[in-house]
């Protein structure tokens, strides 16, 4: 493992719960001290290499997010208080009681090909219900600009599951105000059960809420339309070092990312997890897991495997360095910081 450039570093799927709209950070809250939204867009681009690919960490914002409570419902507050000294200032704000979480983009240089995984919230979206991400306008394309690349760059995309800060980007805005995709030299990987259960095949999310339409249809209707969606269920091998593997109960169609180059091993692990206290306790979900119990199960397996096999565990929404590693503790899991 070799590492390059560090970023002064790091935080996410939302809802509006309690009094305080997910995503707006609570009034007296001290930001982390390691907040990049107050940096030059070069300081939230961090790489390093695992075997023979390049990683590219892309922050876009890292910042109290929404209620601990609220997030993983199912963690006592000892979760959190108890683990303090882990967790403050880059996962939890103990003032409020909130939830820290980083919204970034990792991009992988594997075989000549450059692959972005998940791309986040998109700007200019209408997402009633979800502030962070309603008319949003973010600076993902200059992230991507100060890594020294360009959408025409990317071959691949890979969306590990279709909730709204991992599809945004998908696509862009127009001149005559259509949405188109924004990478149009890339395949679009998509996990079939999640494309099946948020598109029109099962009526964008079973009708449970509008805000699944909109996102289907401005992020990932365009990229079907364009000829570039490609879906795929159980196992996708990228390349020699990259392999999709279905990881279901978040959604339908939740997935990992898995690396394997020279002695190197990695799990991008999408929202499998949102918070390190639930390394502990896999059992705990957040409140956004359509299937608890499968949730729950398929933690617990992908943890034990990052566990046995030394992998890295990289979740979508982690602050800090972004990468922990994983170790058994009896019948759990511990972990520390990469």
């Amino acid at each position: 493992m070799t590492e390059s450039t560090p970023a002064e570093t790091t935080p996410a799927e939302t809802r509006t719960t309690g009094t305080t709209p997910a995503g707006t950070t609570p009034a007296g809250t001290t930001a982390p001290a390691t907040d990049p939204t107050a940096t030059e867009p070069a300081a939230r681009v961090r790489r390093f290499a695992l075997g023979d690919v390049e990683i590219i960490r892309l922050v876009e914002w890292h910042r109290p997010f929404a209620p601990a409570a609220e997030l993983v419902p199912e963690a006592a507050p000892e979760a959190w208080t108890d683990h303090a000294e882990s967790l403050v200032p880059d996962h939890y704000e103990p003032v409020n009681k909130w939830a820290v979480l980083a919204l970034q983009y990792w991009v992988l240089r594997s075989e000549g090909r450059t692959i972005l995984v998940d791309t986040g919230a998109g700007n200019g979206r209408e997402r009633p219900g979800m502030p962070p991400f309603h008319q949003c306008e973010g600076d993902f394309l200059d992230l991507l600009a100060a890594a020294g690349l360009a959408p025409d760059d990317v071959d691949l995309v890979v969306n590990t599951h279709l909730h709204v800060d991992h599809v945004g980007w998908n696509t862009r805005a127009a001149d005559d105000g259509t949405w188109v995709p924004t990478f149009p030299h890339a395949r679009y990987l998509l996990p079939a059960a999640d494309d099946h259960h948020y598109g029109p095949e099962n009526a964008y999310g079973g009708g449970a809420a509008e805000v699944d339409r909109l996102i289907y249809q401005d992020s990932v209707a365009p990229i079907h339309r364009a000829g570039l969606a490609q879906r795929w269920d159980g196992h996708h091998r990228l390349d020699g070092a990259l392999t999709l593997e279905s990881a279901p109960g978040h959604t339908p169609g939740s997935s990992v990312l898995r690396l394997a180059s020279g002695t190197d091993r990695a799990v991008f692990a999408g929202d499998l997890l949102h918070s390190p206290v639930q390394i502990p306790h896999p059992h705990h979900n957040s409140g956004a897991c359509l299937a608890p119990a499968q949730a729950a199960a398929t933690r617990h397996r992908v943890l034990q495997q990052a566990a046995d096999n030394r992998e890295l565990l990289i979740p979508a929404h982690f602050g800090g360095s972004g990468v922990v590693e994983v170790r058994r503790s009896g019948a759990t899991f511990t972990a520390t910081e990469w």
